[in-house]
């Protein structure tokens, strides 16, 4: 962890006794925001080290990007509020902010737009990297390659041309592996589109028939986008801060932090939704699904998160933009849709009424709401994680660009509590014996008719299992 930038952060210390009755004093940061952090990089000397498993506990790094106070349920980008932007921001307003710290001017945004939409194509040699997937293969898949290979045809950029580059090209990345999938012709993005309007271009336009997006679903896109933009260091936005400390190429950071953000429980949480959703199928069975929840047959996609104590900001505006586009849709609306929105503000009302969920801290997060939206917009379910990544690629390289710049940084090496075999002797291949039936003692006999009436044998089981046994005559 970086030392606050400021010293008189550093006013307090707490004093922790080792075991040994040696007092040690640590200095403690008091943070912007947010509880105090104790900075334990001095221990290693004493012969300690803090075991912290998930990094409960841990401050891994300073930010100056966003903050969380989980209990408030509170989320900034730069101090400001995630509902004040989410009213008044588009996606790149709040790109630009993170990046550099200040909201723009209009002639700021209009720049930073422009140099945006210039990078959104990609190198025609790309192309060859999506004919090497099965056409069934996932897009999350796809995109960790592809981002991933784009480090070898961008080396050399400077930190603010890559930050461009990552926002720009993961869209057209996106789109080209959804086309890839269903085996459409890649469609390319157009100068005369948002940034919104572009990604949607792309996954629904073919050849010979354009593709006009309504206006709703632009504006919801875009809102998805800014309410992934960054979120503090979850589990993605560590692994590219780690794999940054090693200096490796920014873009094969980004990857990496593709491929953290596909599990089930980072960024695949609402496909997990949608699929529960549909399991429940009716407003009626809602009751009997939270009972079986509560047995644990089963369990409630959407609620709860690691950090937040309270509903998730976040998931307020995305249940106001759910509305929305399904009202937007009209007539046009799927029955079937329609009634897993019915299902789903069934469950919340229900939820959020039984002390069961509510004492466990359980409420709305984003993900519950944003996979209807999502499926209300046309979005199939393969590419809701892909949404999110793009949502998060500002995040992502924000948190690079800033551990970079760190003064005195270094490789990121975290150790470990060891709880293995100590040190042994290495066993001979002709001495290592294989019995489950009495093996000790064939063992030790063997031991003995070489002479040796005390020591330790070795012997593996059928499942390769290296036993250990002490003997003495």
């Amino acid at each position: 962890m970086s030392q606050p930038k400021s010293d008189d952060r550093k006013k307090q210390t707490a004093t922790l006794t080792l075991p040994d009755g040696k007092m040690v004093e640590l200095p403690v940061y008091t943070p912007s925001d947010g509880p105090p952090c104790i900075d334990v990089r001095t221990l290693q000397s004493y012969g300690y080290y803090t075991y912290d498993p998930g990094f409960t506990s841990t401050a891994s790094c300073s930010s100056v990007l966003s903050y969380i106070d989980g209990p408030k349920g509170l989320l900034l980008h730069r101090g400001y509020r995630i509902e004040d932007l989410a009213a008044n921001c588009s996606y790149l307003e709040v790109a630009y902010l993170l990046l550099n710290g200040n909201l723009p001017t209009r002639k700021h945004l209009e720049e930073f737009t422009s140099s945006v939409l210039a990078m959104m194509m990609l190198h025609m040699k790309l192309r060859s990297f999506f004919q090497g997937f099965k056409d069934n293969a996932h897009p999350m898949a796809i995109m960790v390659g592809v981002v991933g290979s784009l480090s070898a045809f961008y080396d050399n950029d400077d930190r603010a041309t890559t930050a461009l580059r990552v926002i720009a090209k993961l869209p057209t990345i996106a789109a080209m592996a959804y086309k890839h999938s269903i085996g459409q012709p890649y469609i390319y993005p157009r100068a005369d589109l948002s940034y919104a309007e572009n990604f949607l271009h792309m996954m629904f336009a073919t050849p010979f028939e354009e593709y006009q997006a309504p206006d709703a679903f632009v504006k919801a896109l875009d809102l998805i986008l800014l309410l992934h933009a960054d979120h503090e260091q979850n589990a993605s936005t560590t692994t590219v801060r780690i794999a940054g400390s090693s200096d490796a190429n920014p873009l094969a950071c980004v990857a990496a932090g593709i491929a953290s953000l596909w599990g089930p429980m980072h960024g695949g949480a609402n496909e997990a939704t949608i699929k529960m959703l549909r399991e429940i199928g009716t407003v009626e069975a809602v009751p009997e699904f939270l009972e079986r929840v509560k047995t644990k047959e089963c369990k409630l996609m959407g609620f709860g998160h690691r950090v937040y104590k309270n509903v998730d900001p976040r998931a307020k505006q995305m249940k106001v933009l759910c509305d929305q586009v399904i009202n937007a849709l009209g007539e046009n609306c799927d029955p079937t849709l329609h009634n897993l929105l019915q299902v789903a503000l069934t469950l919340e009302k229900a939820a959020l009424a039984d002390e069961y969920f509510t004492q466990r801290k359980l409420f709305p997060n984003v993900d519950f709401y944003s996979g209807l939206t999502l499926t209300a917009m046309g979005i199939p379910t393969s590419m809701f994680t892909v949404l999110f990544a793009i949502g998060r690629s500002v995040g992502w390289i924000a948190q690079w660009k800033e551990s970079v710049e760190e003064t005195g940084r270094r490789i990121s090496r975290p150790r470990q509590m060891y709880i293995g075999e100590t040190e042994r002797p290495f066993i001979k291949i002709d001495d290592r014996i294989a019995n489950d039936d009495g093996f000790i003692d064939t063992a030790v006999k063997r031991q003995r008719s070489l002479g040796n009436d005390h020591g330790v044998v070795h012997t593996v089981g059928q499942k390769g299992m290296i036993r250990t046994t002490s003997f003495k005559s």
